[in-house]
């Protein structure tokens, strides 16, 4: 006789996300970082995994943007609602102050820490333009802006 595929437990989604605990670790540690169009993610099966991994493709450290990103704030783990696990933070913003910010391609979020047993454990990418093209340069007294989708930064359903 076949069975049917095993339905998980809205609420036992929530628990194995916080029973690993790559998003229910320190909410000050999540960092978001901005990286050069000479990086090519690899998400696949033997992929990227950390932040070293990534690294030596982040935009210089100036004029606003700091070495190994921002921290975010207000990250929150939350659900179930209809089934849905989300997992957020406030939007993050830099300021150009003494010039500009590099051009960057990717941003790239994770963990500042470790977490099972990973250092600095990679969760994500994004390009920031759909083409993919590099963003320019944001000018002096300018800001750039990271708001995460109203959905959260990941999701699982």
């Amino acid at each position: 006789m076949a069975s049917s595929a095993i339905t998980i437990y809205n609420k036992a989604k929530l628990n194995l996300f916080n029973a690993t605990d790559l998003l229910n670790g320190t909410a000050a540690n999540w960092r978001l970082a901005l990286v050069t169009s000479s990086y090519t993610p690899s998400a696949g099966d033997a992929g990227h995994e950390v932040w070293a991994d990534v690294s030596a493709n982040e935009i210089a450290a100036a004029n606003g943007y700091a070495a190994g990103g921002g921290a975010l704030t207000s990250v929150a783990l939350s659900g179930p609602a209809s089934g849905v696990i989300k997992f957020t933070s406030a939007a993050f913003v830099w300021t150009a102050s003494g010039g500009s910010i590099a051009a960057w391609r990717y941003g790239v979020l994770y963990y500042l820490g470790t977490l099972n047993s990973k250092v600095n454990p990679l969760l994500g990418y994004f390009t920031g333009d759909s083409t993919p093209a590099d963003i320019p340069a944001t000018t002096i007294g300018n800001t750039l802006t990271f708001t995460p989708n109203a959905s959260g930064i990941l999701t699982a359903s």
